[in-house]
């Protein structure tokens, strides 16, 4: 079994799960947020659904510098509404899928670094940031949104069996 063939059955599951906490986030509550230290309900779903282009980019390229020296840092772009995220969500999905089904072992297991200003971060093997910082990443902030959608009394639907909403 090649590492692409071990990682894609975690990466569809957890896809899978993604899509259905995106489906709960309502267009109306994008600006609140818990604490003022936090993000906003529509900038957390929107970070959560642009997680999975990350995999395209780790496997085709060395590295990522939030910060490049001399541009401008990464900015986040606005959230769209709930309806325009899920079909960038699913385009993306689709697309990680691809690159991740495509990659030969031996490309991921090339180092991979996440920089900020030029200042290595950490480096990995590719297949280790898809794990750690596309699914481990995401399956973190997707539970940040379900607290923020539960603080809000929106059902959270089951990610690994029933939740408390769908028991009866």
């Amino acid at each position: 079994m090649t590492i692409s063939e071990a990682l894609l059955p975690e990466f569809d599951q957890e896809m899978s799960n993604t899509r259905k906490i995106l489906e709960r986030v309502p267009d109306d509550k994008f600006g609140w947020k818990p604490h003022a230290k936090s993000m906003t309900l529509g900038r957390l779903a929107q970070h959560v659904s642009e997680i999975p282009s990350w995999a395209g980019y780790t496997i085709e390229k060395e590295s990522l510098d939030l910060a490049p020296p001399g541009k401008p840092p990464y900015q986040p772009p606005p959230a769209p509404p709930r309806a325009q995220m899920l079909e960038d969500f699913d385009k993306t999905v689709a697309a990680a899928r691809t690159a991740i089904a495509g990659a030969a072992d031996g490309d991921l297991m090339k180092p991979w670094s996440l920089l900020m200003g030029g200042n290595e971060i950490f480096t990995l093997p590719r297949a280790a940031v898809l794990r750690s910082m596309v699914m481990n990443h995401l399956i973190h902030h997707r539970a940040q949104l379900g607290v923020y959608l539960r603080l809000n009394d929106i059902p959270i639907p089951g990610m690994y069996g029933p939740s408390a909403d769908e028991r009866t």
